[in-house]
């Protein structure tokens, strides 16, 4: 993860002593009987609590631990979504850090305003490519175009990023299957499709794989049923190559961003009123009976409050990006997240469920 600010250390620091006075008053009993009947001393008990106390203020508290860093040096990096949000700044930020990114857009052959800004800077090491992840055939050519483009150099393709995503909401009843099946062939079967053509570059390289997930990869939330199960696909799909890649010297990292609405634009009031209309045009009928006009406007108003949430600045996202191409030794998630995100991913993965959800829905 990247470095934490003074005012998430702070904010998790406090959350730790909270839950630490909290389970203060029935920890240690619960633990005296444990320890009577295991025969050890209960004495070990506040000594056990102290222990884990400080390794968790560690946790939060301690900067990342150096871990040495790779030669930016002729590397090359492969990124996706590049004609806005975080592919577009990270395609920049790569460029200035010395890489030679190849740049795949969605708008290049329609003249879009990202893949023209990217184009503009007229350097050897920005290379701009059209592709649709979608698409069998542009993910192909993109492939053989970087391969023929880094054949003098033999060292093969450091890493791929699989930035290119797509978002939508609305509950299960008023979803249609059409929708769930192009959030997910965009953001899980692109990811696969993009991966397995580079991934031979990538073998040549012992380089890296970096896929973009979110925090709605490790936990559920109402209304977001459709991206939700097409991110747990790129968490599933990220572990087991992982586990594929460890013979190949190839490291595979997670990235799971927090709320970053602002920050992206991928949702706008004329989003959410284009997609409400959608979602209750096409309803059927006894749908809408049962859930009622008032029920859906008060969903539908919701996601609009979201519109300006979220944090504005995208670089908590790019350095850990960039930490998971650059480092030797990267992790196998980042989590870029505003603290009460991350408290809430904490507890909803790591709590009985009945718990979590007493305490969030």
């Amino acid at each position: 993860m990247a470095p934490l600010s003074v005012f998430r250390v702070s904010l998790l620091v406090s959350f730790s002593v909270f839950l630490t006075v909290l389970l203060g008053f029935g920890l240690p009993a619960l633990l005296n009987v444990a320890m009577r009947m295991l025969g050890l001393p209960e004495t070990s008990v506040t000594e056990c609590i102290v222990v884990l106390y400080l390794l968790f203020v560690l946790y939060v508290a301690t900067p990342r631990i150096p871990r040495g860093l790779v030669e930016v040096k002729g590397k090359a990096v492969f990124v996706t979504g590049c004609d806005s949000g975080f592919g577009h700044a990270l395609a920049k930020h790569l460029h200035k850090l010395g890489f030679t990114v190849f740049a795949g857009c969605l708008f290049k052959d329609k003249g879009g305003e990202g893949a023209k800004e990217l184009e503009e800077f007229h350097s050897d090491r920005m290379k701009v490519v059209q592709l649709d992840v979608c698409s069998e055939e542009q993910v192909n050519q993109a492939a053989e175009y970087i391969k023929d483009n880094l054949k003098d150099s033999g060292s093969g393709l450091w890493a791929v990023v699989n930035n290119a995503g797509v978002s939508t909401f609305g509950e299960v009843e008023f979803t249609s299957m059409e929708t769930y099946k192009q959030v997910s062939e965009v953001n899980l079967w692109g990811t696969i499709r993009v991966t397995k053509a580079v991934l031979p570059l990538i073998r040549r390289a012992k380089g890296r794989v970096v896929n973009l997930a979110s925090m709605y990869a490790r936990m559920g939330n109402a209304l977001r049923s459709p991206y939700c199960v097409s991110k747990y696909g790129v968490e599933a799909f990220s572990d087991c190559l992982r586990y594929e890649m460890k013979t190949w010297g190839v490291k595979v990292s997670i990235i799971e961003p927090g709320n970053f609405i602002v920050a992206t634009g991928i949702l706008t009031r004329d989003v959410v009123a284009s997609t409400a209309n959608k979602l209750w045009t096409e309803a059927p009928s006894h749908v809408k009976e049962d859930y009622g006009k008032a029920h859906f406007e008060q969903h539908m108003a919701l996601m609009r409050s979201y519109c300006n949430s979220g944090q504005k600045d995208v670089s908590p996202v790019l350095d850990d990006i960039t930490d998971a191409i650059i480092s030797k030794r990267p992790y196998t998630r980042y989590n870029p997240m505003e603290p009460h995100w991350w408290i809430r991913l904490q507890l909803m993965t790591h709590l009985p469920a009945a718990l979590s959800d007493f305490f969030y829905f």
